[in-house]
């Protein structure tokens, strides 16, 4: 996979992870690890780095802040996208954002479904937030990996057009 054009455009990505064991300190973030091993490999700048709890109020309160106060281009979450009570993840983001982004996720959950039937329990959601993109990601390093392969051809694209900098999606790229 040719990274060229995610190298030409700065992405600035805020990794936000959903643990309530690292949070605490017991447990380290492999998988906020691996998302910025992966991202800084594309070229990208990874601008946060934050850990809270399995708190909905608390992941509501920190997307906002990485999207309305950092500008981050890009954030990516890990963890709690499935079925445990703990799980908010996506409440969250659907509360914050302003449009859904569905083929992300379908496309994440259409590539892991290949690998694991439990990827059918993932309720992962992607969507914007004024010109910030949020895409949550599962919470191994191994199904951030794949994931994350699946959808990063198409960050540049999306940071280009919330940022308003493509107007003519059907023109030849340059």
């Amino acid at each position: 996979m040719s990274h060229e054009h995610n190298r030409r455009l700065n992405v600035r990505v805020a990794v936000l992870t959903a643990s309530d064991r690292s949070s605490r300190g017991e447990r380290e973030d492999l998988s906020g690890l691996e998302i910025i091993k992966i991202v800084s490999e594309a070229g990208w700048t990874v601008v946060s780095h934050t850990i809270v709890a399995d708190d909905k109020e608390m992941l509501k309160k920190e997307m906002i802040r990485l999207s309305d106060t950092l500008k981050a281009n890009l954030i990516l979450t890990t963890g709690g996208t499935g079925l445990a009570p703990r799980d908010y993840t996506p409440d969250a983001t659907l509360e914050v954002i302003d449009r859904v982004v569905p083929g992300l996720a379908e496309a994440m959950r259409r590539e892991s479904i290949k690998k694991t039937p439990h990827a059918m329990l993932s309720r992962a959601v992607s969507g914007t937030r004024g010109s910030t993109l949020i895409v949550n990601l599962p919470g191994s390093p191994r199904a951030v990996r794949e994931c994350l392969n699946v959808i990063l051809p198409a960050i540049p694209h999306a940071v280009d057009l919330l940022g308003g900098g493509v107007f003519d999606c059907a023109s030849p790229n340059p």
